[in-house]
Formats: C-alpha cells, structure tokens, sequence
C-alpha cells in the first residue's frame, strides 16, 4: 500500500504501532507535527515522537512463533519423595510479620504484627507466654508447640510495642527426661529503635519476618552439689531440717514502708545514692521473706516523689519468676505512693 500526502510523515491517523520502549501495541490517532503523533495504547492517549514508534511488521515477521507443550502423561511424571524435614539444632524463635497498610501519602506503614513461635527441634514442648506492656498483662496464653512447626501466637498492634513491650515465655518437655532441667524461661525486652531497625532491615533485604532466639538447646538439669553435713555437725554447726527452714526465719511482713525515715534515725547524713540502696536492699530483704513464708501478697509503700524508687522496684518485680502480678492503683490508706505484689508459687 502507498500512502499519499506529507512525504515526510510515514503513518497516517489508524495506523497499528508498536512503542519501542515498553514492546506494546498501539494506534495512530492523530499526526501532531512533523515529529509528533498522538497514539492510542489500551486505551491511553499521549503523544509520542515518531523515532519511540514503528511499525509492528519487523516484530510480527522475526518473533518466534510458540511451540506447543509437549503433553506429559501422569505415569512419565518422576515422583520425587516429599522434603523431610531435618532438624536445626537451634531451639525455638518468637517470629515478629508485619502487616502493611497504605497511609495518607500512599506510603506502607506497619499496621500490626502476626507473632509466631518457631520450633527448630524435633522435640515437643508445653508452653506458658505473657505478653506484658507497660508493666502490665496484656496477653496470656498456654498450648503445645509441636516439632519442627510454628504456631501463631496473636496479633499486636504496632503502636502496642512503643510501651515497653516484655514477651516472658517458659518452656518444658512434654515427654519429662531426668536428664533435662523441668523448665526453662525466655524474656525479649524490644525498644523502639531496635524494632524500627529490623523493620528497615527486612525491607532492604526484601524479607518477610525477622525473629528473635528465646533459646537455642534445651538446657540439662544441674546436678546439685551435697555438701557432708556430717562434718558441719561435728564442727559445732547447728543443722536445721529443710522442711521447717520456715521455722527458724524472722517473721514476713505484709506490709512494708521504705520511706528512708522509717528505716534510719540518720538518714539526713545520708546521700541520695545511700538512701536509694538501703530502700532497694530493705525491700529485697521483705520480699525474700514474703516468699519463704509463701505469703499470698506483698505490699511495698514508696511514696510518690519522682518515682524513681517505684519505678526500681518495677523493673525489679518484672525479673521475679513468683510475681504472678504487681498493680500500683490508688489505695485509701497510701494514695498512689504504693505497689501490691501478688505471687505464685510453682
């Protein structure tokens, strides 16, 4: 076919394209200049210059036309055994999924978290787990981690894990081995930057998760070293039965008041650092107390200040295995100034 008209312009309006850029076809619609035409691509006009276009023929003509699969027949197919699954050696993992959603700038933020337990052993496990934020229980939960398996924990909202999230675990066989120790515990502390690190660091790496070791081999049972009691005896040393060990400890307190005046007549010569330390060893005194005596409860008065004593004696209660909990609400006989300790013992 021979066009007439602008011996210059080589296609006219309906003409079929092809963009050289992206490989797709298209139409001339209209012939702009001497250099330009306005094509139609699957419905999208725009302009174009006439060295990004040419004609399809070149494509049609050299492109290889497809071959038909050849038709494999189910008994030709090679069965190949199944993976098996191999053991790693590398204990358990608490697994952290972001879940992404759009903000107002069209931008991916992390909504939430999908938390995961990965077992990398080939041993079944039972399994205590609090999640705590804010020093409080916001979480529990209790099952059976399988081998070589991963089980879902919940959900956690992203702006949940700027308040000082704790995920406290304890593990122990399902199957009991003499030879194993009866449990073991895990705590992960995640601040804020660590957490926003690995986010970044996922993203780079075009990852999905990014996890953390609670333990990497189950640990052995200690053996206990028994000393000859025989020889203390003879040395003079009183030996007292363990079973009445309560009998021969001072009497526990249920209530236990460390303002500094309380615990000293000379606590004006005293600096701020003397005075913190007697308080914190005077309430590490009581709670041992409180637990050899198996008290239910313990109630520390700190006052309200700065908070510095209540918030030492926190971090100190979160590292506490018989603290089932501790709340510092409002009392009517100390304000806000002190902290209930509740415990459990095992």
């Amino acid at each position: 076919m021979i066009k007439l008209g602008n011996p210059i312009m080589k296609y006219e309006p309906g003409d079929k394209i092809i963009v050289l850029l992206t490989d797709e076809e298209g139409t001339v619609v209209e012939v702009m200049n001497e250099k330009m035409v306005l094509i139609d691509v699957k419905g999208v006009r725009f302009p174009a210059y006439l060295d990004q276009i040419d004609f399809p023929y070149f494509k049609m003509f050299s492109e290889k036309k497809p071959q038909p699969k050849k038709k494999v027949f189910i008994d030709q197919v090679r069965r190949d055994k199944a993976p098996k699954k191999t053991k790693t050696g590398d204990g358990v993992l608490l697994t952290f999924i972001p879940v992404f959603e759009k903000d107002v700038f069209d931008d991916d933020v992390v909504e939430k978290f999908k938390l995961h337990l990965v077992n990398q052993d080939e041993v079944t496990y039972l399994f205590s787990y609090d999640l705590m934020i804010g020093g409080q229980s916001d979480f529990q939960l209790k099952n059976t981690l399988d081998p070589l398996s991963d089980f879902y924990l919940h959900d956690v909202a992203f702006e949940s894990l700027s308040d000082s999230p704790r995920f406290d675990f304890e593990f122990s066989l399902k199957e009991p081995d003499k030879k194993k120790a009866p449990y073991v515990e895990s705590s992960l502390k995640l601040k804020a930057k660590q957490l926003f690190k690995k986010i970044a660091d996922i993203r780079m790496n075009n990852e999905a998760s990014f996890s953390f070791p609670l333990f990497e081999q189950y640990p052995d049972k200690l053996e206990e070293d028994r000393p000859d009691l025989s020889q203390l005896g003879n040395a003079g040393f009183r030996i007292y039965d363990a079973s009445r060990i309560r009998h021969h400890l001072p009497p526990a307190q249920s209530v236990v008041d460390l303002h500094i005046e309380k615990l000293s007549d000379n606590w004006k010569d005293l600096s701020n650092f003397e005075i913190l330390s007697l308080q914190l060893k005077t309430f590490e005194k009581y709670y041992e107390l409180s637990v050899a005596h198996h008290q239910p409860s313990l109630t520390i008065i700190h006052g309200v200040g700065e908070g510095r004593l209540r918030d030492e004696i926190h971090e100190l209660l979160r590292l506490k295995k018989e603290v089932r909990s501790f709340v510092n609400q409002y009392h009517h006989s100390y304000g806000y100034g002190a902290t209930e300790i509740f415990f459990e013992y095992r």
